[in-house]
């Protein structure tokens, strides 16, 4: 359903984006109410008059239809505030809106936070010693966004004439409380945190942990983030309560890479009422909640604890069904069954090794984990795959893998690891090796019953931490070790024959299926440029292939392994290079536009267009040959040539049209457009060299 979230919110920003279209209710000489589509709105005001150094309050008041709503300050994952800007008289000033307790607005997948109903929002009018006694009038430009299932920008000139006094009127009381809708709206907005109260806010790598100390509590519904893409709105708040305080458990968002220094929030009691506060992130483990489930006392694990071990226990047995880790165990039982005679004293002990290998794996990740997250890095468990260099490298070495179980070359059934030897070993050191592999691809699957676990986990102490791993590394082991420990269960395995090696076959199958999700993985680390990568990233399998090919044209020869181990390195390498490069392109080319063009030209600026595509092969070859050479760059810079990139890879009715104003239909075109916009575009060849492209500048810029 995310698509859908994603569709309203851009509907939300096609809307908003209609401000300026958008005819205004109100010619500025009423105060209102006005009515707009599916609301009114209206200029309240504490008194009719100011005077010099005199402040009071007034309000701007929405009344919506039933079904419609207006915006927070943070509107959420959609919509957008409303605004008023003010043209006021000398002496005279007013503060920005503020903004009332708000509530959740759900639609769907998203989450807006708003005002159904009506809303009035407070601001001050100050008056300096500079204002002059007499009418005056001030003026409102307000806009909003207003919605229900679909949203419709409005606009609205408000305007109110005042009195300014001389001096304060003797009439009037010093410390006088609002009424009516500025007093609601002013007792409605957050207040700081009362006496005694306290905000403590804990990060973890996939929450923010807030806790709230508070002896006059009411009782907590929910929390708001003034700053967006921090939280994931629509997640569930999960609030835990203890003698004195509150801990409200918050989903961090996607779009969240690095802690923010601080959280600046509001918490929102049962009663309307909120509490702002902005405190500093902590990255240290959150301390225990007394007397709440998941608490520890004096160091002794609670009967929470040992559900989360359990959980972990029987998410790590599960984790050998995932098809990242299925291959490597089937590897490994089919390496049993062909050492079934052997005496079971070693067979055990191959069992003890696996185990090994795969809790001292563990525990390094966890180890490194922990530290890094210490140094305020933020990582789940799975974090390897955040590195582009670790997916490339597992990428390259399961895709070779899974060419030798398809059969393409053979480097044996105990080959389990990217440096062979190791794994391949029939001693204990292989078994060792082949738990570090499991370690290696089953770190990055979360299966069933681990999610709870391993997100608990991350919040607790370190010793909690590793416990819990500790469960989930047992877990992943006890298949091969029971077999191990009972040799004759291996009887109910098939006796290998001629089925092994097509079963081998198949299970590179797996192997493939995780590479292509791992090149999925890649791509989506580059953002934008993900494609880009990903297609880096096949490349790169196809040089692997080729190693693969030369392994089996010289089996067992040393320039075999040397020709593969170069290609391999290749390979890798290719997916890992050229980022700089590709910054650099980026930044030197401007996105095309006609209205960009013409503003090039009003600055008395030439306009090079490369009118280009994703699946134009000679526009790529142009662009590396050619356009981006050294040479060619130092003379569009010398001639302060604008670069701009029409991308027509989706079809665009605009580029569509600047083509056939210079009498082509396709890609690639490449166009000069000489400085002032007066002289005929020159439109160069389709194939280009340097040379070409420095000489049609040295034409076109005289």
């Amino acid at each position: 359903m995310k698509w859908l979230g994603r569709l309203l919110a851009l509907w939300a920003v096609v809307c908003a984006s209609g401000y300026a279209q958008i005819e205004p209710v109100g010619d500025g000489k009423t105060p209102g109410p006005l009515k707009a589509q599916h609301l009114t709105v209206e200029l309240v005001t504490q008194h009719p008059y100011v005077y010099p150094s005199g402040e009071f309050n007034a309000g701007l008041v929405f009344t919506l239809e039933e079904g419609w709503h207006v915006y927070w300050l943070n509107a959420g994952d959609s919509g957008e505030p409303p605004h008023a800007k003010w043209t006021m008289p000398a002496g005279i000033t007013a503060t920005d809106l503020k903004f009332p307790v708000p509530q959740r607005l759900p639609l769907g997948p998203l989450m807006d936070f708003g005002y159904e109903e009506g809303v009035t929002f407070p601001f001050t009018l100050k008056a300096t010693e500079k204002a002059k006694p007499g009418k005056t009038h001030i003026e409102a430009k307000v806009d909003w966004l207003v919605c229900a299932q679909v949203c419709l920008p409005g606009k609205a000139v408000l305007g109110m004439d005042l009195d300014v006094l001389p001096a304060k009127p003797a009439e009037e009381k010093t410390g006088e409380e609002p009424v009516g809708a500025i007093g609601s709206a002013l007792k409605s907005l957050p207040t700081p945190l009362p006496d005694g109260a306290k905000v403590s806010v804990n990060a973890t790598p996939t929450e923010f942990l807030v806790t709230l100390h508070s002896p006059d509590k009411g009782e907590v519904w929910e929390f708001y983030p003034f700053d967006q893409e921090q939280i994931k709105n629509a997640a569930t708040q999960r609030v835990e309560s203890f003698p004195g305080g509150v801990r409200i458990h918050l989903a961090k968002a996607e779009e969240l890479t690095k802690n923010p220094a601080e959280l600046h929030g509001l918490i929102k009691l049962d009663d309307g009422w909120g509490y702002e506060f902005r405190v500093p992130v902590s990255t240290a483990a959150a301390a225990a909640i007394p007397g709440a489930a998941g608490s520890t006392a004096n160091g002794g694990a609670t009967a929470e604890i040992w559900g989360f071990l359990g959980l972990a226990f029987l998410g790590g047995i599960v984790l050998n069904l995932m098809p990242c880790v299925f291959p490597v165990l089937f590897l490994k039982a089919l390496a049993l069954v062909q050492s079934a005679g052997e005496e079971r004293k070693r067979q055990r002990s191959h069992g003890v090794a696996y185990t090994a290998g795969i809790v001292v794996s563990f525990w390094a990740i966890v180890a490194i984990l922990l530290l890094l997250r210490e140094g305020g890095s933020q990582l789940g468990w799975g974090f390897q795959l955040q590195s582009p260099v670790f997916v490339a490298v597992l990428a390259a070495f399961l895709f070779l893998f899974g060419l030798s179980l398809a059969g393409m070359f053979d480097i044996g059934l105990s080959l389990t690891s990217v440096g062979g030897g190791l794994a391949a070993k029939q001693g204990y050191a292989g078994s060792f090796f082949t738990g570090v592999l499991a370690t290696v691809v089953a770190t990055p699957c979360t299966a069933p019953l681990m999610g709870a676990a391993i997100g608990f986990a991350l919040a607790q102490p370190a010793w909690i931490t590793f416990a819990i791993f500790t469960a989930v590394a047992l877990g992943l082991a006890l298949p091969y070790m029971l077999l191990c420990l009972q040799p004759a269960w291996t009887r109910i395995l098939p006796r290998p024959g001629a089925w092994m090696e097509t079963l081998k076959e198949f299970t590179s199958l797996l192997l493939f299926g995780t590479v292509v999700w791992l090149v999925w993985v890649f791509g989506r680390l580059f953002g934008e440029d993900g494609v880009d990568r990903a297609v880096r990233l096949l490349a790169g399998l196809l040089l692997i292939a080729v190693a693969g090919w030369a392994m089996r044209r010289w089996q067992g020869k040393w320039l075999g392994v040397a020709i593969a181990v170069l290609l391999i390195i290749g390979g890798v390498a290719i997916p890992l290079t050229g980022q700089k490069a590709a910054e650099e392109e980026k930044a030197r080319w401007a996105p095309w536009s006609e209205a960009a063009v013409q503003q090039a030209h009003t600055e008395g600026k030439a306009v090079f267009v490369d009118y280009t595509a994703a699946w134009c092969l000679s526009c790529q070859v142009n662009e590396r040959v050619a356009l981006n050479s050294d040479e060619v760059q130092a003379r569009f810079k010398k001639g302060n040539v604008v670069l701009m990139k029409a991308d027509w890879t989706k079809y665009d009715p605009a580029i569509t049209e600047a083509l056939h104003a210079v009498g082509r239909s396709g890609v690639p075109t490449y166009v000069i457009y000489p400085a002032g916009g007066t002289a005929k575009p020159d439109v160069l060849p389709e194939l280009l060299s340097k040379s070409i492209v420095i000489d049609a500048l040295d034409k076109d810029l005289k």
